[in-house]
């Protein structure tokens, strides 16, 4: 049978290559030690001021979370969530400090989101990368293609609950503030990963704030 051949494959694949060998040699990075995807994790990646700074523009954005087809999933995701402001001075020294860990393009980036969960909200199982038989694909193709790398940063210790769940890995990911997590949407052959679907399970107690960075195979418009 002949192997199907996803777009931008190719290019995820030497993107993947590079950034897992700039990770290798970061020694404040740790590679989180599960069999099928690369994660990886770096404590205090962010000061705690910087962290209070974007708590405060995901305050004055933040608006109920949407997906790319809400209208068959209504429910899934009740959280709130918004692009924080990509001039400001804090999410431009993020954007660079990012763009220097991974060695991609800061044009290759998609404007920051902020998101914040309140007691109870949640967002149900989902992967990053992109479903190229969708509706949405040709948009999403125009607007840099297939996501690449997907870059999180919790910005508060949450109280109880609140975890980043790889339901297929048996990861769970306590959210502790200034935690940098950052994870492979591909695999090595650049095709999209199965077992990087991951949940945000439910805030407990106590709020859950986190900025996320996603990248793209080509430059994001």
């Amino acid at each position: 049978m002949q192997k199907t051949i996803h777009p931008d494959s190719e290019t995820l694949t030497r993107i993947g290559s590079s950034v897992r060998g700039r990770l290798s040699e970061s020694p404040a990075i740790r590679r989180v030690p599960v069999e099928g995807a690369e994660i990886y994790t770096a404590e205090q990646f962010l000061s705690p001021v910087h962290c209070s700074h974007l708590i405060g523009l995901i305050d004055a954005v933040a608006c109920p979370s949407l997906l790319a087809e809400e209208k068959d999933w209504e429910g899934y995701r009740t959280s709130f969530s918004g692009d924080i402001d990509p001039n400001d001075l804090v999410v431009r020294a993020l954007d660079t400090k990012l763009s220097e860990l991974t060695g991609i393009d800061r044009a290759c980036g998609e404007s920051a989101q902020g998101q914040r969960y309140n007691r109870g909200e949640f967002y149900h199982e989902h992967w990053d990368w992109f479903d190229t038989s969708a509706h949405y694909w040709p948009r999403e193709k125009r607007n840099g293609g297939q996501r690449s790398w997907t870059a999180m940063i919790y910005l508060n210790t949450v109280d109880e609950g609140g975890m980043t769940d790889f339901v297929h890995l048996g990861l769970k990911v306590q959210p502790i503030a200034g935690t940098l997590l950052i994870w492979n949407n591909a695999l090595p052959d650049g095709t999209p990963n199965p077992l990087t679907m991951h949940a945000a399970r439910p805030v407990v107690r106590g709020v859950k704030y986190v900025v996320t960075k996603w990248f793209r195979a080509r430059c994001w418009s």
